[in-house]
Order: structure tokens, then sequence, then C-alpha cells
């Protein structure tokens, strides 16, 4: 069988045995998110159905943004297009970018990601217009704890971001469901 008849085929399962909590009436209220707090975080596979238990977090409380390493590219990149919309559509008001222990982009090396494109077809070309991006992006991911306060710094520092939103940074243990404070965005607002 592949995949996606896997997936569909789940899927027909799952809406024959709806959870209660899965109504008409939750999943209109599931938009907007009640809590008003949007996460960045790492796209890893660990922190599906594990991340957001282990925070309190149910359906339609937050919205999650993932993404490769939990970081921020650009002043305009996807990360922060969502996070405008999350904030400025959706009634966002508290932001935490969540990193991980054990995250994979810690050992990436753009050298290895770009021979790995080079292996599956993409061209030279191609790969040279992104390499200076991509250096940057992958190359300056060593260390966790550093990411989430680069990540942090680079949304406070966005003037497209409210001054008077809280982003917090935390570090999430993908085995035991730990989490530490590296920033406390309350205390970076009273400064």
């Amino acid at each position: 069988m592949k995949l996606l008849d896997e997936i569909l085929a789940a899927n027909v399962q799952f809406r024959q045995n709806l959870p209660k909590d899965y109504s008409d009436e939750d999943v209109k209220k599931s938009k907007l998110p009640n809590r008003h707090l949007a996460i960045i975080t790492c796209m890893d596979t660990r922190l599906v159905e594990f991340l957001e238990p282990a925070l309190g977090i149910r359906r339609g409380e937050a919205k999650i943004i993932k993404t490769a390493g939990n970081g921020v590219t650009g002043m305009f990149d996807g990360t922060i297009r969502s996070l405008l919309v999350c904030i400025f559509e959706l009634g966002v008001r508290e932001v935490m970018v969540i990193g991980h222990q054990e995250c994979g982009m810690a050992h990436a090396s753009s050298k290895e990601l770009m021979d790995n494109m080079r292996k599956r077809g993409i061209s030279g070309d191609a790969i040279r217009m992104i390499q200076p991006e991509l250096e940057k992006w992958v190359d300056d991911f060593h260390h966790p704890v550093q990411n989430i306060e680069d990540t942090v710094w680079q949304i406070r520092m966005n003037p497209l971001i409210p001054q008077n939103i809280p982003v917090h940074g935390l570090l999430f243990h993908p085995r035991t469901g730990e989490v530490n404070t590296i920033v406390d965005g309350y205390e970076e607002l009273d400064k």
C-alpha cells in the first residue's frame, strides 16, 4: 500500500470514530487561538503529539508555526509572515519560541545539504541562487540555546512586531518533555 493510500484509509477510520471533543462547535472555535498564543517550534517528528500536551496546550488554544530549527531567516520570511497573521488577524498577544535539545539542525551543514541537492538532480545554478542564504541559515545553527536567543531577538527587533508582545524562549527535551526558560519575555518587556 502506498503512503497516500495509508493516510486516506486512516482518515476514513478517524472520521468514523471522531472523538467527542471534535464536535462542530469545537471546530468553529478553533480558528482563533483562545489562549492568544503563537508558538514557533521545530518540525522535528518527536515533537508531534508531545510538545503541546507537555505544555498543557489543547486543540484550539494556540497557533503552532513549525520550521526547521525553529528559526527566522529574514525580516519578512515565512515565519514572520505567519506571526503577522497570528498577531493582526487572529488575536495573538504572546509568542513562544521553543527549540529543543538533540536538534538535527545543530549537526547540519550547508555543504552537505547542497551536495544532497546535487545528487537529487538540482542544478548548480539553482543552488548558487540560494547558497548565501543557505550558508547563513544552516551553518549558523550549532547550539539550540543560542538559536532560541537569536530567534527571540530577531522577532523582538522586527519593526513589524508590536513592542508590547512578550516573546519567550524555551528549550524542550524531546525524550523527557522537560521545558526550561531561556528568555523570559515578560522580563524583556520590563527593561
